[in-house]
């Protein structure tokens, strides 16, 4: 039996975001692996009411725990290292990355009750990780984020290259610039079998821009502006953080950092070394006694967070701090698909203050942390890799990512979660399929898809929910007056009596003509109740609730 080399994404494949992609060489069942990233996406209230967080299911992994290495975080971003607390004890692996990555995976295990002696820290290329028959690198790259990386992965069946995360940027302000001399000796040095490569802008066609060129134009806004600014974007974008500060410092204003998500990452990458000259920050008690127009807010809540400053802010106050007409908010930020609900939901609240506000749709105020098209063929056209797997992008970017490096005369296969390919041969092969699903983050406790918590809720916010309690004396004879309750549910329907008491009606009808071998099995009355409960409140109100019935059986003195 010849030697795999396997492929596997558990997530970020077919999606954005939740990324954790599992590498493999061996022979076929006993392939020693690594995991590449693990992350998490955001719960929200129409597939996920009530759900934090989301990360991918690794039964999988876990289940052949046993043969793997280590695990490999490419970048500090939530969708690539935001599960590592939360599931490491399933896995149990060492895991590298680059120093300000380890610091915020510290923060993660640390939060978690996880121990963090199994952390490692490495440098960049030429530095070499040695993880079974794999030989790994991390090679830096721009990206929204300091310090991240793409991944050399050596192998005894060819060199594989795994982009992470990244942009063509040479002027990142903070970070690391791409390099394109480094990636050309990275080329000459041994053949590309494989290239994994992030595909989130595939449809943009202008290519990226710098994040160097935000400075004039953030700062020609802040000075424009009269009253109070505030401004909101990733935490973890701490090139923009001190772009922004930056403007607020020479435009006269001092700079108040609102979120605890923000401070605690301008304090790592301080502590880092690779955030320098920040301007000095004040307090929400210092900015609230200081003039209106000089004061710069930088505030977390970029994606409409429910609890996150830029939502309580457009709620009224946080920290004692009020915005009032004439002040000015500005979005430095893309708006992640699926969370223009909650950022309009601000943008409203916002208006309705009178607070001007100002978003990214221009292009004066964001770029983009990823490769647009031209970039993702400029670094096919250098790395010449002789299978291009298009990953982290929903479907439709994945397909347009394979269609541009197939037009190239590249192989190309889209492969999403759970598709296990094998990059030994020739072509890629599908060799397996593996079942892939959720974790869920449910306040402190992790639930699985299959659980039924998150599809009971939804039930119940699309039907309501009604308690019924129901009485069996001591001579097993069922009592008539049965007990509703109802929630989510219009108090009265057609009939023009309260819901409630028309259940009751019904249910006292069928309770008095129920036969004895009804009442002696609990699960028979169950169903009965059940029935009338969702049909009576089907006619009255056209819902179908979720039904609790509760029997209790009265003991003989």
């Amino acid at each position: 039996m010849s030697e795999r080399l396997i492929y596997l994404p558990l997530g970020g494949a077919g999606e954005i975001g939740m990324n954790a992609y599992v590498y493999g060489y061996g022979k076929p069942g006993r392939e020693r692996l690594i995991l590449v990233d693990l992350g998490v996406t955001f719960g929200d209230m129409d597939s996920a009411p009530g759900i934090d967080l989301i990360m991918p299911d690794v039964r999988w992994l876990e289940d052949n725990r046993d043969r793997l290495e280590a695990i490999f975080i490419t970048h500090g971003h939530e969708d690539h290292v935001g599960a590592l607390g939360l599931l490491w004890n399933r896995l149990r692996a060492p895991v590298y990355t680059r120093r300000f990555t380890g610091a915020l995976a510290r923060m993660k295990m640390e939060e978690a009750g996880q121990p963090v002696d199994k952390l490692r820290t490495v440098g960049a290329r030429p530095e070499v990780v040695e993880a079974g028959p794999f030989r790994v690198q991390f090679v830096p790259v721009s990206h929204s984020i300091p310090e991240s990386a793409a991944l050399i992965i050596d192998t005894p069946a060819g060199r594989i290259v795994h982009s992470g995360d990244f942009k063509l940027d040479g002027t990142p302000i903070v970070g690391e610039a791409f390099d394109p001399i480094l990636w050309h000796e990275i080329a000459g040095e041994a053949p590309i079998t494989a290239l994994m490569c992030d595909s989130t802008n595939v449809f943009t066609r202008h290519p990226g821009r710098s994040e160097a060129v935000l400075a004039n134009p953030l700062l020609d806004w802040v000075v424009a502006q009269k009253q109070m600014v505030v401004a909101t974007t990733f935490a973890s974008n701490i090139a923009r953080l001190k772009t922004l500060a930056d403007a607020g410092t020479a435009a006269g204003r001092q700079v108040c950092l609102l979120g605890r998500a923000m401070r605690k990452m301008v304090t790592a990458a301080t502590e880092a070394g690779i955030l320098r000259d920040f301007p000095r920050v004040i307090g929400p008690e210092e900015a609230v006694d200081l003039p209106r127009d000089k004061v710069l807010l930088i505030v977390t809540g970029s994606q409409g967070e429910r609890r996150a400053a830029s939502m309580q802010l457009s709620m009224g106050r946080y920290l004692g701090i009020e915005l009032k007409e004439g002040d000015s908010f500005l979005f430095s930020s893309r708006t992640i698909p699926g969370n223009e609900r909650p950022v309009g939901r601000i943008m409203n609240n916002l208006s309705r203050i009178g607070v001007n506000v100002f978003d990214a749709d221009s292009g004066l105020y964001h770029v983009s942390g990823h490769a647009n098209r031209p970039d993702l063929e400029a670094v096919h056209d250098l790395l010449k890799p002789r299978i291009v797997i298009p990953m982290h992008g929903e479907h439709m970017h994945l397909r347009e990512h394979a269609k541009l490096a197939q037009a190239k005369g590249m192989i190309s296969e889209i492969v999403t979660n759970g598709t296990m390919i094998d990059l030994a041969g020739d072509r890629p092969r599908v060799v397996d399929e593996v079942e892939t699903g959720r974790i869920y983050l449910d306040g402190n406790v992790l639930i699985g898809a299959m659980d039924g918590v998150v599809r009971d809720r939804i039930r119940m916010a699309l039907n309501g929910h009604a308690t019924v309690s129901v009485i069996v004396d001591e001579n097993d004879e069922v009592l008539p007056d049965a007990w509703v309750e109802t929630m989510g549910l219009a108090a009265q329907g057609r009939a023009g009596v309260p819901l409630a008491r028309h259940i009751e009606s019904e249910l006292a009808d069928y309770l008095d003509r129920v036969d004895d071998a009804t009442v002696m099995n609990d699960k028979k009355l169950d169903e009965g109740v059940r029935r009338i409960v969702r049909q009576v409140s089907m006619e009255e109100v056209g819902k179908k609730p979720e039904v609790k019935v509760i029997i209790s059986r009265l003991a003989a003195d």
